[in-house]
């Protein structure tokens, strides 16, 4: 019988657990949500207590009436750049601060004035920002002295599981370089930055490459997560890295474009890629000695599902009668409206902007508008806009890398006219994965294989993932496109002014 990989992507809103066989079949997967407190303006916690729950409950139901034993090792996908506290006994001190926590601006400022931005980002492939760990472990250092005196470890989110699991305080390299604290080409925690912000390298967990095995799961705690004792712990990484071995990008310059709520453009290095203007950033890979170059923008599925809600909100009356989703509905709205909406543009900073302005303060806009518009230029326009902004990142890439093909995954990539938009704006091939909402699990779960030794090496992702459909750019089209792209900067730059005033308003 076929041995089972075990995912758990530990995500913003719940866990997911899928299992696989060693051979790229899905067999099953379930979810478990749980809930993050936003609250004060910029701050967002988590329980770690409701993760390890998730974890139990969605291993309850995935193993229900299957032999556990058959599970040769489970690894996780975790959200990124969070900071949970633990004691000596890995107890939690406090509710974790995630990823979309912003409330460390001091610390962030503390930082940039005692090192140049450059220096940093050539140290640790990130700029410096309240939205990594560093900065939230200063912040409780400063603001919760009592919380931090106590504090043994700090932890990233799926690492916190692999301790319940194991007893080992670990990271793997993918998620300790989301930490704005390590040293992405040595492959250590930087004593430089950790000393500059009055910590000791010692609260850091021991990184490891992401097939590293932590452990087993003991029989004391195997009752109560539903495996088997003995099964192996492998560390897998960071949710945005897992992507990337599930899109895929597995060999040196294969791009791929996640289209979800958040959206990025990343590709596979063999060393990482430093932006003069610092629009992009890089990951440690779940390969080893490999990097994962991102630029990540933060509204490409919530502009278009913004729009779905304001717009097209009616269309939902017609799905029954139609026999057709509102999706397929809207899809027919986007092929009604001509290549650059009759002259509209859209500018995608509905939650300000990461890659490529790296601007808190920039807006959502329609410009151009007239009375002859209608919904699905208005459909159209937010896709263009949405799509030219990530042409800006794999421009970056461009330069520096031969990308002629781009794999695609996420909810974005299941509409056809989407697709070809995307194909003709960024000039390259594209290829629309068989799996396009699992790529995170698969990425997990390839980690399990190879740290377990199942799989020989992350090439085995070839036989979960495989190309459905291929397009070719069309040379018209880009042409066409390459004009509206240029407006469309023009657009931006002409309202970053106009932003900082609206700020403070």
């Amino acid at each position: 019988m076929s041995k089972w990989l075990l995912a758990h992507d530990l995500g913003t809103s719940g866990n997911k657990a899928t299992l696989f066989t060693t051979a790229g079949e899905l067999i099953d997967s379930c979810t478990y949500a749980y809930p993050t407190r936003f609250f004060n303006g910029k701050w967002a916690e988590q329980n770690p207590l409701d993760w390890w729950q998730a974890f139990c409950e969605t291993n309850r139901r995935l193993l229900a009436g299957r032999d556990a034993t058959q599970v040769a090792a489970v690894a996780f996908s975790g959200q990124m750049m969070g900071c949970v506290c633990v004691d000596e006994k890995g107890s939690v001190l406090r509710p974790a601060i995630i990823w979309a926590d912003q409330r460390s601006v001091a610390e962030e400022q503390y930082l940039r004035e005692r090192i140049d931005p450059w220096e940093f980002y050539k140290i640790v492939g990130h700029r410096i920002s309240a939205s990594y760990s560093i900065e939230k472990l200063m912040w409780i250092r400063n603001h919760e002295p009592d919380v931090f005196k106590k504090t043994h470890r700090m932890l990233l989110p799926k690492d916190y599981l692999i301790y319940r699991l194991t007893g080992a305080f670990v990271t793997d390299y993918s998620d300790a370089s989301g930490t704005n604290a390590f040293d992405l080409t040595r492959g250590e925690w930087s004593d430089k930055i950790i000393q500059m912000a009055g910590l000791d390298r010692e609260i850091f967990p021991t990184a490891y490459p992401s097939t590293h095995v932590a452990g087993e799961v003991s029989t004391a705690i195997a009752n109560s997560c539903s495996l088997a004792p003995g099964t192996l712990v492998v560390l897998g990484g960071g949710d945005g890295v897992c992507a990337a071995v599930g899109a895929a990008s597995v060999e040196e310059n294969v791009a791929y474009n996640y289209l979800g709520s958040s959206s990025w453009v990343a590709y596979t290095s063999t060393e990482p890629v430093f932006d003069k203007e610092m629009r992009t950033f890089n990951w440690a890979h779940l390969i080893p000695g490999c990097y994962a170059p991102t630029g990540t923008m933060q509204a490409a599925a919530n502009s278009y599902n913004f729009m779905k809600q304001h717009l097209f909100e009616g269309l939902a009356l017609l799905e029954q009668d139609q026999e057709k989703s509102i999706y397929q509905l809207m899809d027919n709205h986007l092929r009604e409206a001509p290549l650059g909406a009759r002259g509209l543009l859209f500018l995608p900073y509905l939650l300000g902007e990461r890659s490529p302005r790296w601007n808190p303060n920039a807006r959502g806009a329609f410009i151009g508008l007239k009375m002859e518009h209608t919904k699905s230029d208005l459909l159209r326009a937010t896709v263009e806009g949405i799509l030219m902004n990530l042409a800006i990142i794999l421009k970056v890439f461009q330069s520096k890398s031969p990308i002629t093909d781009m794999n695609v995954i996420g909810g974005l990539a299941q509409s056809d006219p989407i697709l070809e938009m995307l194909t003709d704006i960024y000039d390259v091939r594209v290829h629309k994965l068989n799996y396009l909402e699992e790529a995170t699990s698969i990425g997990a779960a390839i980690a399990a294989g190879v740290g377990s030794g199942y799989l020989k090496d992350f090439s085995a992702v070839h036989q979960f993932i495989q190309p459905v459909k291929s397009l070719e750019p069309r040379e018209k089209n880009h042409r066409q496109y390459e004009e509206v792209k240029r407006i469309f900067d023009q657009c931006y730059e002409a309202l970053v002014p106009i932003y900082d005033e609206l700020s403070r308003l």
